[in-house]
């Protein structure tokens, strides 16, 4: 199909491009920007007039629930949900059951979510066999399946020498490691931030010790065995530091940020809204803080939604038993967009961390709207303003502390593969 996206504003930071243009796309490719290329006869063509046209975003952390917990959210109506917010693909997490660690499952879920054709779905495979931190998951077998990376979630690795023979493993065949930096002694019981706040409302609090000596370990082991490696949804002001003085010592990681984590903090908990029951769990306005410098700074080069839905009954019990988490795909992009509003990146540099960054990272081709690139490509009016309610959001989880509250911005349409996969 060829497909014509008319007047728009077009902005891909590879490219160095932002201007308003027509963009062209043949054969599920962009062809062009600008000037039609010879011969060009649109069968669609999309008004973009006073709209954002980028590149489809790339989300590093999601959770799709199937197979397993399809109570609470399916591979349909998550990567649907992610087609509304304009995210084209998505890197799931390995916690399914069964876990990710067998060839025949990773396939599964790529199967199904190509069957369905909403967003290309980039698994995660199990670091360790069943994630319990003893024995080396097949990881060669489920790259050759598919997985773009392999990780052990929250699951730390007790033994040092355990978690350093993965990473050989791993440095050996130039396989991607995620950390989820989490040391579960500290963590114990806790369901927030240890602070202040926690103390106040009689709650077990996680103390930022739990995630930055692990971050120390990790890195400490990447640079023992020169693995790829990636840190995700930091909480941390100390945890960039750390990152930060690892990279300009030339060690090879990377890290990315859950958006709420910009944008809340734990003194949100207050009156025991099992909506701010996340992990990692909400920090301190110094750690919010540090977390903003390190992404202006680049020492985060991504933001993701951290994307975990849940059924309501997940939600309603005192919040210390409740499941922590929320629904992120549909909120991603108007959240992130505040940031741009609070003049803290510009818009160019925003969907940067959304689309290009992550790719990077993934050492894929993606996130880019190059002449000859594959044409996933998120069209959204900057402006729009919509209300977050149970009926507006498309993911079976409707878990979200942003409910009922007004965002601006809005996805218009998502093209995959030169496909329209989403339309308001």
């Amino acid at each position: 199909m060829n497909i014509l996206i008319q007047g728009g504003r077009v902005i891909d930071p590879t490219q160095q491009w932002d201007e308003v243009a027509d963009l062209y796309i043949q054969n599920g490719a962009i062809t062009a920007l600008g000037q039609a290329p010879d011969g060009f006869a649109a069968d669609e063509v999309i008004d973009a007039v006073g709209q954002v046209v980028c590149p489809g975003l790339i989300d590093l952390c999601t959770n799709l629930r199937e197979p397993g917990y399809t109570q609470k959210g399916t591979i349909a109506s998550e990567t649907a949900a992610a087609a509304a917010g304009g995210i084209t693909t998505l890197v799931v997490t390995p916690d399914t059951q069964p876990i990710v660690e067998t060839a025949a499952v990773a396939e599964l879920i790529q199967d199904r979510a190509a069957d369905l054709g909403f967003a290309r779905v980039l698994p995660m495979g199990a670091l360790t066999r069943g994630l319990e931190g003893e024995q080396l998951a097949p990881l060669h077998g489920l790259a050759s399946s598919g997985c773009i990376a392999f990780t052990n979630m929250r699951n730390a690795i007790a033994s040092s020498q355990t978690l350093m023979r993965c990473l050989e493993y791993a440095a050996t065949h130039d396989l991607l490691v995620v950390f989820q930096a989490q040391d579960n002694a500290l963590a114990a019981n806790g369901c927030m931030h240890d602070d202040t706040t926690s103390t106040r409302l009689g709650l077990n609090g996680i103390p930022e010790a739990a995630e930055t000596i692990e971050v120390s370990r990790c890195l400490l082991l990447v640079e023992q065995t020169g693995v790829r490696a990636h840190f995700g949804q930091l909480s941390c002001e100390r945890s960039v530091r750390m990152i930060e003085a690892a990279r300009e010592r030339g060690l090879d990681v990377t890290a990315d940020v859950a958006i709420q984590h910009l944008l809340l903090t734990d003194e949100s908990v207050n009156g025991f809204n099992a909506a701010y029951h996340l992990q990692p769990p909400l920090r301190s306005q110094l750690d919010r803080a540090g977390l903003r410098q390190g992404l202006v700074t680049g020492t985060i080069a991504a933001i993701c939604s951290d994307h975990q839905p849940h059924d309501p009954i997940a939600k309603q019990a005192p919040f210390a038993a409740t499941e922590p988490g929320m629904t992120g795909l549909e909120t991603l992009l108007p959240l992130s967009l505040s940031l741009v509003e609070q003049q803290l990146l510009e818009l160019p540099q925003l969907i940067e961390t959304l689309t290009a960054a992550p790719a990077r990272i993934l050492g894929i081709d993606a996130g880019t709207l190059a002449i000859g690139s594959q044409a996933d490509i998120c069209i959204f009016d900057p402006q729009a303003e919509w209300v977050v309610s149970e009926e507006s959001l498309r993911s079976a989880g409707k878990n979200t502390p942003f409910l009922g509250q007004t965002l601006k911005g809005r996805v218009n349409a998502t093209l995959m593969d030169g496909r329209i996969v989403f339309r308001r």
